[in-house]
């Protein structure tokens, strides 16, 4: 079987450092952090008081007026749209290259519903006699809450469907909910069905918006959530020896996909190549990774397989790296297993360091870094490098952003359930 090339043409990003390809790349660049103080609801009471929010509501309005989204409408699908509109832009894509041969592949979680707002609901619809909620009046009065709003708007397949609405692809359909991992591992699927030939183009990456109470009451409950509220631009530090679990954050990022000779063809943009795709499983624990970094390894390995490539054809990894002791740790025993004393010399850096955790989207966000890294020869740094954690040795290229020479970019996505999915991107002349 002949196997296609596949070519990233088009990009767009929202998070909380930047609405916006080149604006995210400026923040990334400055080191800035995009952490602070919860602010949109009272979070007084939970132990961890800070997430990595797209605060920007001006911007976010604008998006809406431009999209045609109402007030009401979920917070994720705005996210998507946009990030899909930037895509669609940079991609020069035009209506007829829609049809049957475009897939839209989507990680997402849809909008949280918040327990707050279930807990009122319940309170509302109790009957006036026995005081008892009653299933129809539980119903009932919950759908009157969204106040008109459609309930199907909510569920996670609304984005991936309004997507395939906006570039015409009638295609197959899919959305991902695999954590952490989610929109890597539907950039993969899009590059492997792109691959195969059985479709010529694809739209693919994720969205999130979990910064809620319950979410992040959830996660401080698993004991996994930075709790350095007084300082929060330094509370996510990946690979520091003084990491205290990772930032909630929040954001989007789409990429558009295509056959190479069709992206020549039609002489579209070409950002770089997506050449590998590796993604396992580490059958160990729900919320725990493989101490020894098994299932990870075997992820960069199938990636690097995929594309014809070894370790030693690396020059750059941009890491999960999301700031709990186990997960750094585990990358690290990893990438030291696979790339053995060369793992010394490859740098290794995590964008989460900045914009905190953005779970569902975290994968595209950082896909779009790599892809920035080889287009501008410049490696993202891990901000907040202080403490060095002698299990955590590698270079992490701390605090500065660094020039160097990149062809080719590994990206990182493990994640709850022991999801992994790796990404390799080589430079467009490589």
């Amino acid at each position: 079987m002949t196997e296609r090339r596949v070519a990233v043409t088009g990009m767009g990003a929202l998070t909380p450092i930047g609405i916006g390809v080149e604006a995210f790349w400026k923040s990334i660049l400055g080191g800035c952090s995009g952490v602070g103080p919860v602010h949109h609801f009272d979070a007084s009471g939970l132990p961890a008081q800070i997430a990595g929010y797209v605060r920007d509501e001006e911007a976010l309005a604008a998006w809406r007026g431009r999209l045609g989204l109402g007030p009401d409408e979920p917070r994720s699908l705005l996210f998507s749209l946009a990030a899909g509109r930037m895509a669609y832009e940079d991609a020069g894509w035009r209506p007829e290259l829609g049809g049957d041969r475009v897939g839209v592949v989507f990680g997402s979680y849809g909008d949280k519903i918040d327990m707050g707002r279930m807990a009122e609901v319940g309170y509302r619809s109790r009957n006036d006699g026995n005081r008892e909620i009653a299933p129809d009046a539980f119903f009932r009065t919950y759908c009157q809450s969204f106040r008109g709003q459609q309930l199907h708007r909510l569920l996670p397949h609304f984005a991936t469907s309004s997507l395939a609405q906006m570039y015409h692809a009638s295609g197959p359909l899919c959305t991902i909910q695999t954590a952490c991992t989610s929109s890597a591992q539907a950039i993969g699927e899009a590059f492997q069905t792109i691959r195969r030939g059985k479709i010529d183009r694809a739209v693919c990456g994720g969205a999130e918006c979990i910064v809620s109470p319950s979410q992040m009451l959830m996660f401080s409950l698993l004991g996994v959530l930075s709790i350095r509220n007084d300082a929060p631009e330094c509370a996510s530090r990946p690979f520091d020896a003084k990491r205290d679990g990772f930032v909630l954050g929040e954001g989007s990022a789409v990429l558009t996909l295509e056959r190479m000779d069709l992206a020549e063809e039609r002489r579209a943009p070409i950002l770089c190549e997506l050449a590998g795709y590796g993604t396992s499983c580490d059958a160990y624990r729900l919320t725990d990774e493989d101490p020894e970094g098994r299932g990870a390894i075997l992820a960069m390995e199938r990636a690097l397989a995929a594309a014809g490539l070894g370790p030693a054809d690396v020059d750059y990894i941009n890491a999960h790296g999301t700031s709990t002791q186990m997960n750094d740790r585990v990358e690290t025993v990893a990438i030291k297993t696979l790339f053995g004393k060369r793992a010394y010399d490859v740098p290794v850096s995590s964008i989460k360091s900045m914009l905190g955790h953005a779970v569902s989207a975290a994968g595209a966000i950082e896909a779009v870094a790599c892809i920035l890294a080889l287009r501008d020869q410049m490696l993202p740094p891990t901000i907040n490098q202080e403490f060095p954690d002698p299990q955590c040795d590698l270079d992490y290229v701390p605090n500065r952003p660094r020039p160097a020479r990149v062809r080719v970019a590994l990206s990182n996505s493990f994640g709850f359930g022991g999801h992994n999915d790796c990404l390799i991107f080589k430079h467009a002349s490589a």
